[in-house]
């Protein structure tokens, strides 16, 4: 086979397995990053590294790696935007944590939001009861979007709080 063939076809295994792993593990945890987060990061690139290349260490065969990683990127957003289905099997759905001052204390625990969490984000918006808030939503982002009575948006990140930070 061709080695740099075999370079495209790893590169490309390894650009799905990373949408597919993100999907399942959760894209919100990359909304903020925290010194754990930039860790993995980076000993996941190291990892699969030799998994695109194999043996080619060569500036050939990284850029070729390099440059199918950002082809198929480009192609996937291309996609997204023209076919919903696809940005539906990539992107979560927004969800709603707040609806007329009822915090939706079951979807909080799903999505591993405590209720100090959504507090603090209120609080960023300069909204102080749940009573004033019309409408607190999760986005696809990591985002947490609230209107409060004023009819104001307003956005911070949710940053998904796994274990202590050291940063």
């Amino acid at each position: 086979m061709n080695p740099y063939l075999d370079i495209i076809l790893r590169s490309v295994a390894v650009y799905f397995f990373m949408v597919i792993a993100l999907r399942i593990f959760g894209k919100k945890e990359l909304s903020q990053l925290n010194t754990s987060d930039v860790i993995l990061i980076l000993l996941i690139s190291n990892s699969v590294q030799n998994a695109m290349v194999g043996s080619d260490t060569s500036l050939w065969g990284g850029l070729t790696a390099a440059f199918v990683l950002f082809l198929i990127n480009f192609l996937l957003k291309r996609l997204m935007f023209k076919y919903k289905t696809v940005s539906e099997l990539i992107h979560d759905k927004p969800q709603i944590l707040i609806h007329n001052g009822k915090a939706e204390f079951k979807t909080l625990a799903q999505l591993g939001i405590t209720a100090d969490e959504l507090q603090e984000a209120m609080r960023e918006h300069g909204v102080e009861h749940y009573k004033d808030v019309k409408l607190a939503m999760l986005e696809i982002d990591g985002n947490i979007s609230i209107i409060s009575g004023e009819n104001e948006l307003r956005q911070t990140h949710h940053k998904k709080r796994t274990h202590k930070s050291l940063s």
